[in-house]
């Protein structure tokens, strides 16, 4: 009986990583995809307002003119979102929205002042209340982390292309 009941679990957790291979990944491309196209969208739509917070920016960012930082944002979060979706350059494009992440957070999402880890932690929220606004940034950094180090999964183009162009 135990023998059987291993002998299945064993079966069924083989069923499952095979599955994991095709289907996990493109649970978290979906999410992204969503989160930063909808981002992009609202800028295309929207007025800039980078010139107001321009100081903000890290560098080199900081030195790039507003409307310049305007259009590479609109264009990394529409066009990498899609590639995303597709899993066509997911490597790349995980990259560029952790980029974008990481420019977002230092100049908006940080909180402005703070001087314990406790005044930090406070930030780690959704709704600002004078100490930042950093966890929604921190989640899309952990989703985009295993998609940059290990890719699409297979139900992508990238693994259509790498299956069709891969050396015999």
């Amino acid at each position: 009986m135990q023998a059987n009941l291993s002998s299945a679990l064993t079966v069924l957790r083989n069923h499952v990583e095979r599955a994991g291979a095709w289907f996990g990944p493109i649970s978290l491309r979906i999410f992204l995809a969503w989160e930063f196209f909808e981002s992009g969208r609202e800028k295309w739509l929207g007025v800039n307002w980078f010139a107001d917070i321009q100081a903000a920016f890290p560098f080199p960012f900081n030195h790039v003119p507003a409307a310049l930082n305007w259009e590479l944002s609109l264009w990394a979060e529409l066009l990498c979102a899609a590639a995303l979706l597709l899993g066509l350059g997911t490597r790349l494009s995980a990259l560029i929205l952790m980029v974008v992440t990481v420019v977002a957070t230092a100049a908006v999402h940080w909180p402005a002042d703070w001087s314990t880890l406790s005044e930090l932690a406070q930030g780690y929220s959704i709704s600002n209340k004078g100490y930042g606004n950093f966890k929604l940034p921190a989640i899309y950094l952990a989703a985009l982390l295993p998609l940059l180090l290990q890719g699409p999964g297979k139900l992508s183009l990238d693994a259509l292309l790498a299956r069709t162009f891969r050396p015999r």
